[in-house]
Protein backbone atom coordinates (compact mmCIF):
# COMPACT_ATOMS: atom_id res chain seq x y z
CA UNK A 1 0.00 0.00 0.00
CA UNK A 2 2.78 2.41 0.91
CA UNK A 3 4.60 1.59 -2.35
CA UNK A 4 1.43 2.22 -4.35
CA UNK A 5 0.87 5.59 -2.65
CA UNK A 6 4.47 6.60 -3.23
CA UNK A 7 4.11 5.77 -6.91
CA UNK A 8 0.94 7.85 -7.16
CA UNK A 9 2.63 10.78 -5.41
CA UNK A 10 5.56 10.60 -7.78
CA UNK A 11 3.28 10.71 -10.82
CA UNK A 12 1.19 13.59 -9.56
CA UNK A 13 4.30 15.48 -8.53
CA UNK A 14 5.71 15.11 -12.02
CA UNK A 15 2.40 16.17 -13.52
CA UNK A 16 2.30 19.29 -11.39
CA UNK A 17 5.88 20.16 -12.17
CA UNK A 18 5.27 20.04 -15.91
CA UNK A 19 1.60 20.93 -16.24
CA UNK A 20 0.71 23.24 -13.37
CA UNK A 21 3.82 25.30 -12.80
CA UNK A 22 6.08 24.38 -15.71
CA UNK A 23 9.55 22.92 -15.62
CA UNK A 24 11.89 23.74 -12.79
CA UNK A 25 14.97 24.63 -14.80
CA UNK A 26 16.62 27.50 -12.94
CA UNK A 27 18.22 29.12 -15.92
CA UNK A 28 18.25 32.67 -14.64
CA UNK A 29 16.11 35.70 -14.03
CA UNK A 30 13.07 35.84 -16.38
CA UNK A 31 14.11 39.29 -17.56
CA UNK A 32 17.53 37.87 -18.46
CA UNK A 33 15.89 35.04 -20.41
CA UNK A 34 13.84 37.59 -22.36
CA UNK A 35 16.87 39.80 -22.79
CA UNK A 36 18.70 37.04 -24.63
CA UNK A 37 15.75 36.67 -27.00
CA UNK A 38 15.61 40.39 -27.84
CA UNK A 39 19.30 40.94 -28.43
CA UNK A 40 18.71 42.22 -31.95
CA UNK A 41 15.29 43.79 -31.41
CA UNK A 42 14.23 47.11 -29.93
CA UNK A 43 12.31 46.83 -26.68
CA UNK A 44 8.64 47.49 -27.32
CA UNK A 45 6.59 45.52 -24.77
CA UNK A 46 6.92 44.67 -21.10
CA UNK A 47 5.23 41.39 -20.11
CA UNK A 48 4.26 40.76 -16.49
CA UNK A 49 3.59 37.15 -15.50
CA UNK A 50 3.05 35.17 -12.32
CA UNK A 51 5.15 32.03 -12.73
CA UNK A 52 8.50 30.99 -14.14
CA UNK A 53 7.08 28.78 -16.89
CA UNK A 54 4.89 31.68 -18.07
CA UNK A 55 7.99 33.86 -18.28
CA UNK A 56 9.71 31.40 -20.60
CA UNK A 57 6.65 31.23 -22.85
CA UNK A 58 6.21 35.02 -22.88
CA UNK A 59 9.85 35.75 -23.78
CA UNK A 60 10.52 36.70 -27.36
CA UNK A 61 11.70 39.44 -29.73
CA UNK A 62 11.03 42.91 -28.38
CA UNK A 63 9.64 41.68 -25.05
CA UNK A 64 11.08 42.17 -21.57
CA UNK A 65 9.54 39.80 -19.01
CA UNK A 66 9.07 40.27 -15.28
CA UNK A 67 7.64 37.80 -12.77
CA UNK A 68 5.31 38.66 -9.88
CA UNK A 69 8.11 38.94 -7.33
CA UNK A 70 10.03 41.38 -9.57
CA UNK A 71 7.72 44.33 -8.91
CA UNK A 72 10.52 46.64 -7.84
CA UNK A 73 12.44 45.98 -11.04
CA UNK A 74 9.25 46.47 -13.04
CA UNK A 75 8.66 49.86 -11.43
CA UNK A 76 12.24 50.94 -12.08
CA UNK A 77 11.87 50.14 -15.80
CA UNK A 78 8.38 51.65 -16.02
CA UNK A 79 9.59 55.00 -14.67
CA UNK A 80 11.72 55.54 -17.76
CA UNK A 81 9.80 53.27 -20.14
CA UNK A 82 9.04 55.80 -22.85
CA UNK A 83 12.67 56.93 -23.03
CA UNK A 84 13.75 53.31 -23.39
CA UNK A 85 11.36 52.73 -26.29
CA UNK A 86 8.62 50.79 -24.56
CA UNK A 87 5.09 51.32 -25.88
CA UNK A 88 3.03 49.00 -23.73
CA UNK A 89 2.77 46.47 -20.93
CA UNK A 90 0.77 43.24 -20.99
CA UNK A 91 -0.44 40.87 -18.27
CA UNK A 92 0.04 37.37 -19.66
CA UNK A 93 -0.51 33.89 -18.25
CA UNK A 94 -3.10 31.73 -16.56
CA UNK A 95 -6.18 32.82 -14.63
CA UNK A 96 -9.00 31.39 -12.57
CA UNK A 97 -12.40 31.27 -14.20
CA UNK A 98 -15.25 33.23 -12.64
CA UNK A 99 -17.83 33.03 -15.44
CA UNK A 100 -19.48 29.61 -15.41
CA UNK A 101 -19.21 29.11 -19.18
CA UNK A 102 -15.41 29.29 -19.27
CA UNK A 103 -13.43 26.06 -19.33
CA UNK A 104 -9.73 25.23 -18.97
CA UNK A 105 -7.93 26.45 -22.09
CA UNK A 106 -10.43 29.24 -22.86
CA UNK A 107 -9.04 32.74 -23.41
CA UNK A 108 -10.06 36.07 -21.93
CA UNK A 109 -8.91 39.37 -23.41
CA UNK A 110 -9.61 41.96 -20.75
CA UNK A 111 -11.92 44.83 -21.63
CA UNK A 112 -10.99 46.35 -18.28
CA UNK A 113 -9.13 45.39 -15.13
CA UNK A 114 -10.73 45.83 -11.74
CA UNK A 115 -8.82 46.29 -8.50
CA UNK A 116 -11.03 46.71 -5.44
CA UNK A 117 -13.21 49.71 -6.34
CA UNK A 118 -11.05 50.94 -9.22
CA UNK A 119 -11.66 49.96 -12.85
CA UNK A 120 -9.13 50.72 -15.58
CA UNK A 121 -9.95 50.18 -19.24
CA UNK A 122 -7.45 48.33 -21.40
CA UNK A 123 -5.93 49.59 -24.63
CA UNK A 124 -8.74 49.30 -27.17
CA UNK A 125 -6.59 48.94 -30.29
CA UNK A 126 -4.23 46.39 -28.77
CA UNK A 127 -7.09 44.35 -27.29
CA UNK A 128 -8.83 44.36 -30.66
CA UNK A 129 -5.67 42.99 -32.26
CA UNK A 130 -5.50 40.19 -29.67
CA UNK A 131 -9.13 39.27 -30.33
CA UNK A 132 -8.44 39.10 -34.07
CA UNK A 133 -5.61 36.62 -33.51
CA UNK A 134 -7.25 34.42 -30.85
CA UNK A 135 -10.37 32.89 -32.30
CA UNK A 136 -13.15 32.42 -29.76
CA UNK A 137 -11.57 34.53 -27.02
CA UNK A 138 -13.94 36.28 -24.63
CA UNK A 139 -13.76 40.06 -24.25
CA UNK A 140 -14.65 40.76 -20.64
CA UNK A 141 -13.38 42.34 -17.41
CA UNK A 142 -10.70 40.69 -15.30
CA UNK A 143 -10.29 41.27 -11.58
CA UNK A 144 -6.86 41.37 -9.94
CA UNK A 145 -6.30 40.12 -6.40
CA UNK A 146 -3.31 39.67 -4.10
CA UNK A 147 -4.24 36.22 -2.78
CA UNK A 148 -5.38 33.03 -4.55
CA UNK A 149 -9.11 32.47 -5.02
CA UNK A 150 -9.38 28.71 -4.59
CA UNK A 151 -12.97 27.81 -3.69
CA UNK A 152 -15.95 27.74 -6.10
CA UNK A 153 -18.08 29.69 -3.62
CA UNK A 154 -15.46 32.47 -3.51
CA UNK A 155 -15.33 32.52 -7.31
CA UNK A 156 -19.11 32.79 -7.59
CA UNK A 157 -19.19 35.67 -5.12
CA UNK A 158 -16.35 37.50 -6.87
CA UNK A 159 -18.14 37.13 -10.20
CA UNK A 160 -21.39 38.40 -8.67
CA UNK A 161 -19.83 41.46 -7.05
CA UNK A 162 -17.44 42.49 -9.85
CA UNK A 163 -18.91 41.09 -13.08
CA UNK A 164 -15.42 39.87 -14.00
CA UNK A 165 -15.00 36.75 -16.11
CA UNK A 166 -11.61 35.77 -14.68
CA UNK A 167 -9.27 36.47 -11.79
CA UNK A 168 -5.49 36.58 -11.52
CA UNK A 169 -2.76 38.05 -9.31
CA UNK A 170 -0.96 40.22 -11.86
CA UNK A 171 -3.36 42.17 -14.08
CA UNK A 172 -4.14 44.81 -11.46
CA UNK A 173 -0.40 45.45 -11.04
CA UNK A 174 -0.09 45.94 -14.80
CA UNK A 175 -3.11 48.26 -14.94
CA UNK A 176 -1.78 50.34 -12.05
CA UNK A 177 1.72 50.55 -13.53
CA UNK A 178 0.43 51.51 -16.97
CA UNK A 179 -1.74 54.28 -15.52
CA UNK A 180 1.13 55.65 -13.44
CA UNK A 181 3.60 55.81 -16.34
CA UNK A 182 1.46 56.48 -19.41
CA UNK A 183 1.83 53.07 -21.07
CA UNK A 184 -0.78 51.31 -23.15
CA UNK A 185 -1.79 48.07 -21.47
CA UNK A 186 -3.56 44.81 -22.16
CA UNK A 187 -4.38 41.67 -20.21
CA UNK A 188 -4.45 38.29 -21.93
CA UNK A 189 -5.25 35.27 -19.78
CA UNK A 190 -6.06 31.61 -20.33
CA UNK A 191 -8.29 29.78 -17.86
CA UNK A 192 -6.49 27.15 -15.78
CA UNK A 193 -9.13 26.44 -13.13
CA UNK A 194 -12.80 26.86 -14.14
CA UNK A 195 -15.30 28.43 -11.77
CA UNK A 196 -16.56 25.06 -10.55
CA UNK A 197 -13.09 23.68 -9.80
CA UNK A 198 -11.63 23.92 -6.28
CA UNK A 199 -7.86 24.23 -5.97
CA UNK A 200 -6.62 21.68 -3.40
CA UNK A 201 -4.27 22.89 -0.65
CA UNK A 202 -1.37 20.82 -2.01
CA UNK A 203 -1.35 22.85 -5.24
CA UNK A 204 -1.24 26.12 -3.31
CA UNK A 205 1.58 25.15 -0.93
CA UNK A 206 3.66 24.11 -3.94
CA UNK A 207 3.76 27.66 -5.31
CA UNK A 208 6.87 29.56 -4.22
CA UNK A 209 7.07 33.39 -4.12
CA UNK A 210 9.39 33.48 -7.14
CA UNK A 211 6.86 31.67 -9.33
CA UNK A 212 8.53 28.27 -9.27
CA UNK A 213 7.29 24.99 -7.83
CA UNK A 214 8.18 23.20 -4.61
CA UNK A 215 7.37 19.57 -5.38
CA UNK A 216 8.54 18.39 -1.96
CA UNK A 217 5.98 20.67 -0.34
CA UNK A 218 3.29 19.19 -2.59
CA UNK A 219 4.28 15.63 -1.70
CA UNK A 220 4.36 16.40 2.02
CA UNK A 221 0.88 17.88 1.87
CA UNK A 222 -0.39 14.91 -0.12
CA UNK A 223 1.05 12.49 2.43
CA UNK A 224 -0.72 14.41 5.20
CA UNK A 225 -3.98 14.67 3.21
CA UNK A 226 -4.03 11.89 0.56
CA UNK A 227 -7.70 12.47 -0.31
CA UNK A 228 -6.55 15.42 -2.42
CA UNK A 229 -4.94 13.12 -4.97
CA UNK A 230 -7.92 12.76 -7.31
CA UNK A 231 -8.74 16.45 -7.12
CA UNK A 232 -5.12 17.37 -7.73
CA UNK A 233 -5.00 15.12 -10.80
CA UNK A 234 -8.01 16.96 -12.28
CA UNK A 235 -6.32 20.29 -11.66
CA UNK A 236 -3.17 19.02 -13.36
CA UNK A 237 -5.16 17.94 -16.44
CA UNK A 238 -6.67 21.43 -16.65
CA UNK A 239 -3.19 22.89 -16.28
CA UNK A 240 -1.88 20.86 -19.22
CA UNK A 241 -4.65 22.29 -21.40
CA UNK A 242 -3.89 25.82 -20.27
CA UNK A 243 -0.17 25.50 -20.82
CA UNK A 244 -0.63 24.11 -24.31
CA UNK A 245 -2.82 27.09 -25.15
CA UNK A 246 -0.26 29.55 -23.76
CA UNK A 247 2.40 28.12 -26.05
CA UNK A 248 0.12 27.99 -29.09
CA UNK A 249 -1.17 31.55 -28.78
CA UNK A 250 2.21 33.02 -27.90
CA UNK A 251 3.53 31.70 -31.22
CA UNK A 252 0.53 33.14 -33.06
CA UNK A 253 1.05 36.60 -31.59
CA UNK A 254 4.66 36.79 -32.70
CA UNK A 255 7.05 39.60 -31.77
CA UNK A 256 5.88 42.31 -29.38
CA UNK A 257 2.61 40.49 -28.58
CA UNK A 258 1.07 42.05 -31.68
CA UNK A 259 1.60 45.63 -30.51
CA UNK A 260 4.24 46.41 -33.12
CA UNK A 261 1.67 46.02 -35.91
CA UNK A 262 -0.39 48.92 -34.54
CA UNK A 263 0.25 52.50 -35.70
CA UNK A 264 2.09 54.58 -33.10
CA UNK A 265 -0.76 57.12 -33.09
CA UNK A 266 -3.27 54.42 -32.11
CA UNK A 267 -1.11 53.33 -29.20
CA UNK A 268 -0.61 56.91 -28.05
CA UNK A 269 -4.36 57.52 -28.01
CA UNK A 270 -4.97 54.29 -26.14
CA UNK A 271 -2.27 55.15 -23.61
CA UNK A 272 -4.19 58.33 -22.82
CA UNK A 273 -7.28 56.18 -22.19
CA UNK A 274 -5.26 53.98 -19.85
CA UNK A 275 -4.61 57.00 -17.66
CA UNK A 276 -8.31 57.39 -17.06
CA UNK A 277 -9.63 55.36 -14.14
CA UNK A 278 -13.16 54.94 -12.88
CA UNK A 279 -13.84 54.63 -9.18
CA UNK A 280 -17.10 52.95 -8.26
Amino acid sequence: MATQLASQLHRIGATLAEGLVGDNHRGGHPAQVAGLAIEHHRHIVIAFVGMAFEAKIAAGPGVLVFCRNDRRELEAVAETASRQGYRGIISFGVAGGLASDLRAGDWVVASAVRESQTVRETDAAWSRRLLEVIEGASYAPIVGVDDPVAEPAMKRELHRTTGAAAVDMESHVVARTAAAHGLAFAALRVIVDPAHRAIPPAALVGMTPDGRSDILAVVRDLVARPRQLTQLARVAIDAFAARAELQRVRQLLGPHFGLVSLPTSDVAISADVALNQVTV
